[in-house]
């Protein structure tokens, strides 16, 4: 079992995301911002990162930048956004 860190900040699409990996049977933890997904990647070193581009605090990019200065963990991007 996977612990996957799901960070969105649309509350519905990260509950709706962590029952399909809850599902798929990983433990799954929910942060909703920026800096509470760095303080909880410190806390708890999660086995997979779903990571929504557009976050309030520090945005998606800037998150999985300074996760890359500490962890090689596995980053899924999530975003409704129509470009790269």
């Amino acid at each position: 079992m996977a612990q996957v860190l799901v960070v969105d900040d649309d509350r519905t699409v990260a509950e709706v995301v962590g029952r399909y990996l809850e599902r798929a049977g990983h433990e799954v933890v929910l942060v909703h911002d920026g800096p509470g997904a760095l303080a909880q990647a410190v806390a708890s070193p999660p086995d997979l990162v779903v990571l929504d581009v557009m976050l309030p605090g520090i945005d998606g990019i800037e998150v999985c930048r300074r996760l890359r200065e500490t962890s090689d963990v596995p980053v899924v991007m999530l975003t409704a956004l129509g470009a790269e």
